[in-house]
């Protein structure tokens, strides 16, 4: 099957990930990892080397085509994922985003009173323009090869970073507001899932073939608060997104880590893709949601330190739980594989080639009648 394409873009020669997206058969289950393009690659290492800084890497677009690009060269990979970062949107809005050696993101003005959340709002996109032209340049630079996914953190993972300014281990700061000052949170939230909308919105604009949401830190809440603080917003986000461009379905994906307790909750979400981490049984989650949400995920990455053929057999692993995909006419459960979670920048090149290999042979022999 191909697609319209846009100005400068060819017609799609592997459309298996956004057919797996919409439960439609495929002769193979699709794969690709989040955080592909990255640390583990010593090619990306010499870009970032070059550009000089993360933020350096991921604001010109040409160096961002660059290492998009990489891991295409190097494995058979069914999708390409837009090589930014989740905090691009928090970053628009004035808070200072800078990346310390070592350190991982930090915000120079964090949110953490009134005032300070009195002051946010959606930010003007012509500041996230950046990202847009890389869209576009990768889409070129693709040629029709496979699918680009566009991405946004999730409201809340976001307000995460925003209230503590950083990462955190115990998220005490964002989660005392949230219960001393509940008004304040949903303030921050509403802002963020507007923002993330119109984010999203002009990545598919600009080209994106599929949008993901990465709620990554929905999985820290209460039960309770993840429905109030967490899918709340990401329903909200949802519900602004556009369902199609270039005459094809945008397929929506969420992504939950921790998020398995609510599998039942996230059943309602206006999406086409769950993403699963590790944690999760993919045949337990194929008869809770196998007859509306396409499911993505999700070996756990700490298999890919092991040879070759242990990741081979816990591959076969995962697809065997999920079962025979849905065949023929029509719709029905479909799986891509992923990570449960992204890849670590220590893994050996050579194992994610064994990984994607296994997916791709094992996924045709369970297909076979």
């Amino acid at each position: 099957m191909t697609a319209s394409s846009t100005p400068g873009t060819a017609a799609l020669q592997n459309d298996s990930f956004l057919r797996a997206c919409l439960r439609q058969a495929t002769d193979h289950t699709p794969v690709w990892l989040m955080r592909q393009a990255g640390r583990y690659l010593p090619e990306y290492c010499a870009t970032r080397a070059r550009a000089g800084s993360f933020m350096g890497l991921a604001t010109h677009p040409d160096l961002a085509t660059e290492v998009t690009l990489q891991p295409l060269e190097r494995y058979p990979l069914d999708a390409a994922i837009l090589f930014s970062d989740i905090l691009t949107v928090p970053d628009a809005m004035g808070l200072g985003l800078s990346f310390a050696a070592g350190e991982g993101p930090r915000f120079a003005h964090p949110v953490r009173d009134e005032a300070a959340v009195a002051a946010l709002a959606v930010p003007d996109l012509n500041r996230l323009r950046y990202v847009f032209d890389a869209v576009r340049s990768i889409r070129q630079a693709l040629a029709g090869r496979v699918p680009l996914i566009g991405f946004s953190g999730s409201p809340w993972t976001l307000a995460c970073y925003m209230v503590e300014g950083a990462g955190s281990d115990d998220y005490r700061l964002v989660k005392s507001m949230m219960y001393a000052r509940p008004d304040l949170m949903h303030r921050i939230l509403q802002i963020n899932a507007d923002a993330v909308a119109g984010y999203l919105n002009a990545q598919i604009e600009a080209g994106a073939q599929a949008v993901m949401v990465f709620d990554s830190w929905g999985g820290v809440l209460a039960d309770g608060a993840f429905q109030t603080f967490s899918l709340a917003y990401t329903a909200r986000v949802l519900a602004q997104l556009q369902r199609s461009h270039e005459g094809r379905v945008v397929p929506r994906i969420v992504f939950t880590k921790g998020g398995g307790l609510w599998l039942d909750d996230m059943a309602g979400l206006d999406c086409e893709v769950l993403g699963l981490d590790w944690t999760v049984n993919l045949g337990r989650a194929r008869a809770l949601l196998g007859h509306c949400k396409a499911l993505q995920g999700n070996i756990d990455p700490n298999v890919l330190f092991a040879p070759p053929e242990r990741i081979e057999a816990e591959v076969a692993q995962v697809l065997d739980r999920f079962g025979r995909p849905h065949q023929g006419e029509g719709t029905g459960p479909t799986h891509i594989f992923n990570l449960g979670h992204g890849i670590s920048q220590y893994t050996p090149p050579d194992h994610v080639a064994a990984l994607v290999q296994a997916v791709h042979q094992h996924s045709r022999r369970i297909r076979l009648p």
